[in-house]
């Protein structure tokens, strides 16, 4: 069950990076220099204009409540049918971000209204320069909101809809390409296979036609998907690998994220193989997800307009970084040297028993079954080892980050607000406006940085422990929805790398409660007991058939488990189809090191 719904998940990421790729599909009327209504600005009103900037500005509840009372004046005229459209689109999109899914079909539906009524009468179509491709993509959007709402069949018929119409030109192509890949999706979710791949092959073959390799290799990969639910690895590795081929020299950021996910399910894909290269593409994954980790934080900087100097530490940094893909290399080569010594020294074992009598069969299957057997535990754990090397330098890298971001450079702007502060007091007369936003400007700063710490490693782990960071995560996580207890007795510091990979395992079984059990309540256990951590996670989901799913289905899991099992640690859950789930992790406690100042 998890595995299909992981594949699914990933068919809609493809569909939607690909619409947000696009300008001219993501931002469509509002910030096209040429609208599909030809806009004329005499025509322009004042309130629109004010509900467009709000919404580019990001201030949604300004920009509704604006939008709302434009669309219930008693002034509004027939010629503004292009603006009372436009003002509708705005108010779905703005309670699309709210997850407000029920208002934001309502308001994309009052847009789709004002397109039929004047398709309706061919003279108002053509006053008002309405055309098939925004026709398409507002069937697109309703489809996209019923999506996200998950119904399934309202989705369907709006995606139909959006192909139905003939495509006029690129625009019309690229919007029935992303129902078509929806549409795939969701065939795929109900186990129809054949109409599945029919509507991928269809998106694959509108991306060839408007040669944009990108999203030919994101629609590839929902076709791999597909195969890959079927258990058909085989074809799904050779398309999965045409994907890649399709973007294998482009360097751009969208090309990056597209590569990164495509050699995440090759990964998994060799893994059900049993083919030793797929942690060797899971690493190449890895690595690009770093690079554009990277990426995101410099761009921040430029954001905040940071000048501060952090060479030296970033130096640091980079050297503890390459010390770790150091010695996580070296242990990948000792690994295949040993693999490769054992193998050949099996074949010379088999060679040299085949030629000994027939009596002898008997205990030289035994010997070549014991033979395996150490071979497949020895590559299990040297797995298990280069797995937990990387995630603590993915760890280690975080933890500098982020106490470098809190003590370093949020010192900074405090410390240039308290001057600022200190100067206010020099204009008796009234202080400049110039100094107010300034203010302002270090508080959004500072804030900023709090939550970019916060995000890489929790700091109230780091500063106050386990029992805190608990509690803190359950209050957070917890919603109108969901309610999530702690009950946790008994304890103290430990050791820090210990509390950070104890945290990590808890917050990835509380992601699955989120995304997949649709539990209503949930409690995490922690205390304890002879020198080892009791956790228990229970929750009253929805569960799973473990004779026919698993949760251990997927790479994520699987390294929990494989960091488990490095900690010396015990792993047990336990569900049933309707009765919720019980997790149970037993680690051994390591201490926190004593320092000796004599």
């Amino acid at each position: 069950m998890k595995k299909k719904k992981l594949i699914i998940l990933l068919v809609i990421f493809f569909n939607l990076y690909q619409i947000r790729a696009y300008s001219f599909i993501e931002k469509e009327i509002l910030d096209n220099k040429v609208s599909f209504f030809v806009l004329q600005k005499s025509e322009v009103d004042k309130d629109f204009l004010e509900i467009k900037r709000l919404y580019e500005d990001k201030k949604s509840a300004e920009a509704t409540l604006k939008a709302l009372d434009f669309l219930s004046s008693d002034s509004i005229s027939l010629k503004k049918n292009i603006i009372i459209y436009e003002v509708n689109i705005i108010l779905g999109k703005i309670y699309g971000r709210t997850n407000n899914h029920t208002q934001s079909i309502f308001y994309f539906k009052s847009a789709l209204k004002i397109l039929l009524d004047a398709n309706a009468d061919s003279f108002d179509a053509q006053s008002y320069g309405i055309n098939k491709p925004q026709l398409i993509n507002t069937y697109l959007k309703i489809g996209n909101a019923f999506l996200r709402k998950e119904q399934k069949d309202s989705a369907k018929y709006y995606y139909e809809h959006a192909i139905d119409i003939p495509a006029l030109n690129e625009r019309s192509l690229s919007y029935q390409a992303s129902a078509s890949t929806n549409l795939s999706g969701l065939f795929m979710q109900d186990s129809l296979y054949d109409l599945a791949k029919t509507f991928a092959i269809k998106a694959i073959g509108i991306h060839k036609q408007r040669n944009n390799k990108i999203s030919q290799a994101a629609a590839q990969s929902a076709l791999a998907s597909i195969l890959l639910e079927q258990n058909n690895y085989k074809e799904a590795r050779i398309s999965y690998k045409e994907a890649l081929d399709l973007i294998e020299n482009d360097k751009s950021d969208r090309a990056l994220v597209v590569r990164q996910r495509l050699l995440t399910n090759l990964a998994y894909n060799l893994y059900k193989l049993e083919d030793y290269k797929a942690y060797h593409y899971q690493e190449r994954a890895n690595n690009i997800e770093d690079t554009l980790r990277d990426t995101e934080f410099r761009r921040m900087f430029k954001e905040l307009g940071l000048k501060y100097d952090f060479d030296s530490k970033k130096e640091i940094l980079e050297k503890q970084q390459v010390e770790e893909l150091r010695k996580a290399q070296s242990i990948k080569y000792n690994i295949i040297l040993i693999v490769v010594f054992l193998f050949i020294a099996l074949i010379i074992v088999i060679g040299y028993y085949s030629f000994r009598q027939k009596y002898l069969q008997l205990k030289l299957s035994q010997t070549e079954l014991l033979q395996v057997q150490n071979l497949d535990k020895l590559k299990s754990e040297s797995q298990a080892r280069v797995l937990d090397a990387t995630l603590n330098g993915r760890e280690f890298e975080r933890k500098e980050i982020a106490e470098t971001l809190h003590d370093n450079v949020s010192a900074l702007l405090s410390s240039a607000s308290l001057h600022l502060q200190a100067t206010r007091k020099k204009f008796p007369d009234g202080v400049p406006i110039e100094m107010d936003k300034t203010q302002e400007i270090l508080g959004d700063a500072s804030q900023k940085i709090r939550d970019l710490s916060h995000t890489l490693v929790s700091s109230v782990l780091l500063k106050f422990g386990l029992n805190f960071a608990i509690r803190d995560i359950t209050e957070k996580y917890s919603n109108s929805e969901l309610n999530i207890d702690a009950e946790i007795g008994g304890l103290r510091r430990y050791d820090q790398r210990f509390e950070i990979k104890t945290y990590n395992i808890i917050q990835e079984f509380l992601n699955n409660i989120l995304k997949h059990s649709k539990a209503q309540n949930a409690v995490i256990k922690l205390k304890e007991e002879e020198g080892q951590i009791l956790v228990q996670i229970l929750d009253d989901g929805i569960g799973f058939d473990q004779t026919k799913a698993t949760l251990k289905d997927g790479l994520g899991i699987n390294q929990i488990e494989a960091r488990i099992q490095i900690m010396r640690g015990k792993l047990r859950i336990k569900s049933h189809k309707g009765k919720g789930t019980q997790i149970k992790v037993v680690l051994p406690i390591q201490e926190k090191e004593e320092t000796n100042l004599f």
